[in-house]
């Protein structure tokens, strides 16, 4: 039901396949983090020269189309411990191994022969990413998830609990993105989907909007100082207020509900995001994460958004598409076809 969005964006393509490395790209203007956590650039003689364009209204030009596919996991992995970078023949390296991997699968028959993933533009050579620098999209020395309270690891044990034996009964029982809801390219905070993470950000007088490719959502923040809406209200992709420090757009977020269940959060979950374009064709992505009542402690991470071609084609997903139908109708056929096989009837 999604083939025709990366079919046209196949053919549109100008660079092909490859995976773009930050050491090479984007070295100049890689950030470096502070103590403190704030996020400071890099000496460089082009990031002097360069400064970012201005609105109509005088605000920095964020506007374009941008992406987050990136080859960066979101944790370190255990063995690096604190490096937080790697050089950049050790990022080379690696993107040369990763493509190496995913050759020697296809040729060992891996994806064997349910689909010719090329023909529907799913093919990993045909996802343009970024490989930076960075061992971890989170930043700091732990390069990990904070571990969750014990409050949260009993809410989440006993909703998995709750929902063990009855994935199937209803579409209330799958999951948000498996019924075109929401999905995790939406956010707040806007994680890396597995394809199609590309965004389209529109400036106005008092407004910033973002066109979300993934599940084809418009984000429509406010800048002219409202408040957040009353905590009685809830909302599965919370509430976004947005307001300028310096050359940074800062958004905040609250108001989300216990359905959104970002990583095992709950529904005190309040997420900043920070977006500055630190070059003509950057733009930095960073959100810091905080729920007392889930985690022992706030996390942030970071990602350079490289500037893409537009434009962005409409993503066709919405709630009673074939695949769910589908999967509760063979949970039905299922349920029947082992009532009748029971020594009971």
């Amino acid at each position: 039901m999604h083939e025709s969005n990366r079919i046209m964006r196949q053919f549109r393509s100008r660079t092909g396949v490859t995976v773009l490395t930050v050491a090479a790209v984007f070295m100049p203007l890689l950030a470096q983090t502070a103590s403190n956590g704030s996020v400071v650039s890099a000496p460089d003689t082009r990031a002097k020269i360069w400064k970012v364009g201005r609105t109509p209204d005088g605000k920095p030009d964020l506007q374009g189309y941008w992406t987050n596919l990136i080859t960066t996991p979101l944790e370190r992995a255990a063995n690096l411990g604190a490096k937080e970078f790697y050089t950049p023949e050790e990022a080379a390296a690696n993107a040369t191994r990763g493509a190496g991997r995913g050759g020697a699968a296809q040729a060992s028959g891996e994806l064997r022969v349910h689909y010719n993933e090329i023909q529907f533009g799913l093919d990993r050579s045909q996802t343009t990413k970024v490989s930076g620098l960075r061992t971890s999209l989170i930043i700091g020395p732990e390069g990990k998830i904070p571990l969750m309270t014990p409050e949260a690891q009993g809410r989440n044990g006993e909703r998995a609990a709750l929902a063990k034996g009855h994935e199937f009964d209803g579409p209330e029982n799958r999951g948000l993105a498996e019924r075109c809801l929401t999905f995790v390219s939406d956010g707040p905070p806007m994680m890396a989907p597995a394809y199609n993470g590309n965004y389209q950000i529109v400036q106005g007088d008092g407004y910033v909007t973002i066109l979300i490719e993934m599940m084809h959502r418009l984000r429509v923040i406010p800048t002219d100082g409202r408040p957040h809406i009353p905590a009685t209200i809830r909302q599965w992709n919370g509430d976004s207020v947005g307001h300028w420090e310096g050359d940074t757009l800062v958004v905040d977020t609250t108001n989300f509900t216990d359905k959104t269940n970002f990583r095992g959060s709950g529904e005190n979950l309040h997420v900043i995001e920070r977006f500055t374009r630190v070059a003509e064709d950057t733009l930095l992505y960073q959100f810091t994460v905080d729920d007392p009542s889930t985690w022992i402690k706030p996390w942030t991470a970071e990602i350079s958004m490289p500037k893409v071609e537009g434009p962005i084609f409409e993503y066709a997903c919405q709630e009673g598409n074939y695949g769910l139908p589908n999967v509760l109708s063979g949970a039905r056929a299922t349920e029947k076809a082992s009532a009748v096989g029971s020594p009971t009837q």
